[in-house]
This record gives C-alpha cells, sequence and structure tokens, in this order.
C-alpha cells in the first residue's frame, strides 16, 4: 500500500511542478530563433575563438576545447577538464551559452568531480535496484527505496548548484564580453542582453524541472516495480 501511496504523490508532484514552473519548450526553442539577433551574433568571433576568449577572460586557459560540428550539445567535462562545443552556427544564443560552459571551469573542482562521480553513481544505484525488482530479488524494498530518495536529494542539491551558478553568471559574462569587443553598438548589446534575460527565465526553469522530473519519475518507476513485489 505504501508504494502505491508514494507512487501517486510522485505523480502528482510532477504534474503540479510543471504547471508551476511553467515549463514550455516549444516557447523556449522559438526564442532562440530569431533572425534579427542571430545577424548581429555573427558578427563576433567563431565559436572556438569566442571560448578561448573567454577561457583568457576567466585566467583559465589551460582548459582543453574541442568542436564537434556533428553535435548539437555543447558541454564542459570535468573529469577530462575539457570544453566540447556543438555546431551553434548562426545562433544568437552562442555568446552566452559558451559563457556558460567557460564558467563551469571555474567553479569549485572538488564540487564538479563530485557531482560528476556522484550522478553516475546515483543512476547505477536507480538501474541495480529496478533490475532486482524486476528479478523479485531485492531484500527490504523500502529501504532501498528511501535510499534512493536521500540520494535523490543529494543529486538535486549539488546539480543545481552547479546549474544555477552558472546560468545566472552567464549573462553577465556576455555582456561584458560584448562590450569589450566593441563589435556592436549598445543598442545591440542591450537588445541580446534583454532577449538573453528572458530566456534564462524560462530556461532556469525549464532546467531545475527537468532535472526534478527526472528524479519522480525514477521514484514512480521503482514504486511501481516494488509493488509487484
Amino acid at each position: 500500500m505504501e508504494f502505491v501511496i508514494i507512487f501517486i504523490i510522485s505523480t502528482i508532484l510532477l504534474a503540479i511542478t510543471a504547471w508551476i514552473f511553467g515549463v514550455n519548450m516549444k516557447k523556449l526553442k522559438e526564442m532562440t530563433n530569431i533572425k534579427e539577433l542571430d545577424e548581429i551574433a555573427e558578427k563576433y568571433p567563431s565559436n572556438l575563438q569566442m571560448c578561448q576568449d573567454y577561457l583568457k577572460k576567466l585566467n583559465n586557459t589551460k582548459v582543453k576545447v574541442q568542436e564537434d560540428n556533428n553535435s548539437e550539445t555543447t558541454v564542459y567535462v570535468a573529469l577530462s577538464d575539457k570544453i566540447f562545443i556543438g555546431n551553434m552556427k548562426g545562433s544568437y544564443a552562442r555568446i552566452q551559452t559558451i559563457a556558460h560552459e567557460c564558467l563551469h571551469t571555474i567553479q569549485n573542482r572538488k564540487i564538479l568531480l563530485f557531482n560528476f562521480i556522484f550522478s553516475n553513481i546515483y543512476l547505477l544505484y536507480y538501474a541495480v535496484i529496478a533490475i532486482l525488482g524486476i528479478a523479485r530479488i531485492i531484500p527490504s524494498p523500502m529501504t532501498f527505496l528511501t535510499i534512493l530518495c536521500i540520494l535523490s536529494l543529494v543529486y538535486y542539491s549539488v546539480k543545481m548548484y552547479i546549474e544555477n551558478d552558472a546560468m545566472i553568471k552567464a549573462r553577465f559574462l556576455a555582456k561584458d564580453y560584448m562590450q569589450e569587443k566593441q563589435i556592436s553598438t549598445q543598442e545591440e548589446i542591450n537588445k541580446l542582453v534583454e532577449q538573453y534575460d528572458k530566456v534564462n527565465d524560462l530556461g532556469i526553469r525549464a532546467v531545475q524541472y527537468k532535472i526534478l522530473a527526472g528524479i519522480l519519475l525514477k521514484i514512480a518507476v521503482i514504486s511501481i516495480i516494488f509493488l509487484t513485489l
């Protein structure tokens, strides 16, 4: 009976948090495709050069940078201390996105490495108890589900600290970069920054919900699996 209650609460919270955060991925995607702003951003250096400029500005030039035009994802991997730049050609969002990943490189390395290791342990634990539950060979299911909830709390706290810190600061770093380059007029810079504020407002909420939804879904799935034991 307790697993039914946990499943119901998890699904209800999924719906409530989706409504509270007001996540609209379609709208977010539309906001990152504005021709006028794309044309302004096109004047700036290549993604690789921009990334190197940011790292120099942040006094962290030891970070490796690699372009991957076959991928649309731009990400910093803490374990290898490397930024992978995806294909963002023609997008005004690239100025802030690259700033975001460069900011990750100067965050507390202990926290970054913990997040990388702990995230993998968390996902592995979820997979293992799911398999054991399906195989009906798991002892004390409620104990294992409680452990998952505790691990989820730590995972969410660390992950959101890292992402929120970079997302909030990226807007300011991007603005400083554009003003230093003096490629655009102040009016053009203001237009870009104003749009970044709008994107960040929705984007930060979307990231928070995505991570939280992933956790609630895991708890709901494990509850259903354990219900059949």
